[in-house]
């Protein structure tokens, strides 16, 4: 968990008071069809629930995943932030193919996505990678 997901964020708001909603940008670091690891500055606990969506940063249009719903199972400390292991939460019926879909299309995407970046770093002639 040493690397960031390429072009993959969690965005999710926090109530500050009454009417002022703050919307959080967060890294992802791990996904896979159970859950997600995020990193961010904000404070969550174990067992709290945390609504959200992914978005891919695509060349035409974004991939979003919206409604997303997480447990929080496990909390580390690195630094100033804190890496949040979150399970996913079974959506309703009615919503389960939408964001399952969603979600393995984000997948697909990334695997390919971090595919192709380790095939550039491994691929390429020492000459070009560290010039002299």
């Amino acid at each position: 968990m040493n690397e960031a997901l390429p072009d993959l964020i969690a965005q999710f708001r926090i109530k500050h008071g009454l009417f002022r909603k703050e919307l959080v940008q967060a890294q992802l670091f791990d996904l896979d069809q159970y859950g997600c690891v995020l990193k961010t500055d904000k404070v969550f606990n174990p067992g709290d629930t945390l609504q959200f969506e992914l978005v891919m940063d695509m060349p035409f249009e974004n991939i979003r995943a919206k409604g997303l719903a997480g447990l929080i199972t496990e909390r580390r400390k690195h630094c100033s932030n804190f890496f949040y292991s979150i399970d996913f939460i079974e959506p309703s019926s009615d919503k389960q193919s939408s964001i399952c879909d969603q979600l393995k299309r984000i997948r697909d995407v990334l695997r390919k996505k971090q595919s192709l970046r380790s095939r550039r770093s491994s691929g390429s002639p020492p000459s070009i990678r560290q010039p002299v």
